[in-house]
């Protein structure tokens, strides 16, 4: 704990980590006024005691917008990292342990996979079921999959040739057991590095697709959304793009950075390196 203490990344990383889960926690059950409430006489009114951060052009109070704009991110970013992880990660356990033929149709289906990334998966999608946050989410979760995928093998492979495997396939162990009892514990660190990297893709890819008009949809408030809807009103209100904006920069800025603080404080090899 105290050499994480002194981890600049790690430090800042898990701040402003905390900063975004406290504000999607507070949205659960207090916000100033509700996001879901209209009042066009007061719209675009400017930051005051009431509505601290001003409204915006269909009068809904943008404090209370970005509140739960940050707990549907979260959501959108959760569930997306867990379809990535569980499936990825299962299939490049399988391609490590079986090797062969197995390996091979897992990993070119991950290269197949690769060629669509989220957003276009998302505009295919909204193409035949409809746009929604729901679509948004699975889009995402199989654009991580292939991700997952690789790192996992990778890393399953690399452990796969140190001298404590090799021990347990002396003793008899078959490659499912090594797989579950010694593989898997040890590339971990790895796949949980791997999974705050992917969470800020997630949040920002939920922003872009919001942003098109094919993520959450009305009244669910969105950054990307808030994003698309102030761009008419730059001149005229040029905070209300501002707002969004930062609150995507910080979250994604401070998942990278507690990821890579992670990365340092989990690898001993960089330990020793540091």
């Amino acid at each position: 704990m105290r050499r994480a203490l002194r981890h600049p990344s790690f430090v800042i990383g898990g701040v402003l980590t905390l900063l975004l889960l406290g504000a999607a926690a507070l949205s659960l059950v207090w916000t100033p006024w509700s996001p879901y409430e209209m009042n066009l006489p007061g719209k675009l009114q400017p930051p005051s005691a009431s509505h601290w951060l001003g409204t915006d052009p269909f009068g809904r109070d943008v404090a209370s917008l970005l509140l739960v704009g940050a707990r549907n991110s979260i959501l959108v970013g959760v569930i997306a990292v867990g379809i990535g992880l569980g499936i990825g990660g299962a299939l490049g356990l399988l391609a490590a342990a079986r090797r062969g033929w197995v390996e091979e149709l897992i990993m070119r289906l991950a290269d197949f996979t690769f060629a669509f990334p989220a957003i276009l998966s998302a505009i295919m999608m909204t193409a035949v079921f409809g746009a929604g946050i729901v679509n948004s989410i699975i889009a995402i979760g199989i654009f991580n999959i292939p991700t997952f995928a690789r790192v996992t093998r990778a890393s399953a492979n690399a452990i796969g040739s140190r001298d404590f495997i090799l021990a347990a396939r002396a003793c008899g162990k078959g490659p499912w057991r090594i797989t579950i009892e010694h593989v898997l514990p040890n590339i971990a660190s790895v796949l949980i590095v791997q999974a705050t990297i992917q969470f800020a893709i997630a949040i920002l890819a939920e922003a872009a697709l919001s942003y098109l008009g094919l993520g959450t949809q009305p009244p669910q408030p969105s950054w990307g959304r808030m994003l698309s809807e102030a761009q008419t009103l730059l001149f005229q209100s040029p905070m209300l793009a501002v707002y969004p904006g930062v609150a995507i920069a910080l979250a994604v800025l401070g998942l990278n950075l507690l990821g890579d603080g992670l990365r340092d404080l989990l690898d001993p090899r960089l330990t020793r390196k540091r």
